[in-house]
């Protein structure tokens, strides 16, 4: 049986220009003087920190906003914000916001999560079948859909389980592509198999979709973790991978504390490669054999979302939830 073709390009298309000198960034130009505007309206906006050294970043981003607002340069563009701030600061903010993501990131969280999490909280949670995991700035949703995919490869071991995948993010934009689950060639040789993008998605022109079992199993809203979450919200698992960094030490503990305050006591909190949570052993512990894995500290102070040994999930009363998402049986179409 003939193998069916790539959809990759080759390694020599994928790199025409590999013999060309690559372009260097400027490191000694000085930031423009309107960096501190920049950089305040990032921290007011999101929370982080936008520190000089990244200044040669703000006319990337910011250059279509420049464009369609005819300024010549970050100082016009600042003048036009002081006088139209209203209009001008959502858009800005959001353009300075790093929405670097790709499918199944850094692999090992995953692998980690289907060695030995799952398992456990699979038989931790035998009696009510229901699972939550939230995906903290999943930016366009590559996250929350690897997630997605992982758990529709092993349909059968999960039949008859309510699986609820959340996905937020601050940049209303990134959402908007995120629920189209329409990606590039490039965004999607980031982090899949050949195997996985036939089985996974359609080709539609020059870009691929998400089949819509795979989208199906995804709730995206907005979200700034810098305000407080919603009342009894509970989850088993959430990734906050590639985000704590950026923020300064007194965000990074207002942002822990409310991710706290949201995950069972038996549930665990994944993190980037980079990231660690030393000096905040009041609220996580790593959890033991995980790297980037933390779980909930037993001394804290808790409320009453999420109250027993087993994470079930106790709403306020008369709260409105959604049905879990149920996974079809393994003959059923998809």
């Amino acid at each position: 049986m003939t193998a069916p073709a790539s959809p990759f390009p080759r390694p020599a298309a994928r790199c025409a220009a590999a013999g060309a000198a690559p372009a260097l960034r400027p490191v000694t130009a000085a930031p423009p003087r309107s960096f501190p505007v920049y950089a305040d309206l990032c921290a007011r906006y999101s929370g982080l920190k936008f520190s000089e050294e990244k200044s040669y970043l703000l006319e990337a981003r910011l250059s279509a906003i420049m464009r369609r607002e005819g300024c010549a340069d970050l100082d016009a563009l600042a003048a036009a914000l002081a006088k139209d701030p209203s209009r001008l600061e959502p858009d800005i903010a959001e353009a300075l916001l790093n929405n670097e993501t790709f499918f199944f990131r850094d692999r090992a969280p995953f692998d980690e999560l289907q060695a030995s999490v799952l398992p456990r909280l699979k038989a931790a949670r035998s009696a009510e079948r229901r699972l939550r995991i939230w995906s903290a700035a999943c930016s366009t949703g590559q996250e929350p859909y690897s997630l997605s995919m992982m758990f529709a490869e092993e349909r059968a071991s999960w039949h008859g389980w309510g699986i609820e995948i959340l996905g937020t993010d601050l940049s209303r934009s990134a959402l908007t592509r995120a629920r189209s689950g329409l990606y590039t060639q490039f965004e999607v040789q980031r982090g899949l198999s050949t195997h996985r993008l036939l089985q996974h998605f359609t080709k539609e022109g020059e870009r691929w979709r998400l089949k819509n079992d795979i989208r199906s199993r995804v709730r995206f809203l907005p979200r700034n973790l810098m305000h407080p979450l919603p009342g009894g919200e509970c989850f088993d698992i959430i990734f906050a991978r590639n985000v704590l960094m950026y923020f300064g030490r007194e965000r990074k503990a207002e942002v822990l504390a409310r991710l706290r305050t949201a995950l069972a006591p038996d549930g665990v909190i994944i993190l980037g490669a980079a990231e660690t949570l030393f000096g905040f052993q009041d609220l996580f512990r790593p959890a033991a054999g995980s790297r980037g894995y933390y779980s909930p500290t037993l001394d804290i102070t808790r409320t009453a979302i999420c109250p027993d040994s087993r994470g079930t999930v106790h709403p306020a009363r008369g709260e409105h939830r959604e049905s879990p998402i149920a996974f079809p049986t393994p003959n059923q179409r998809v």
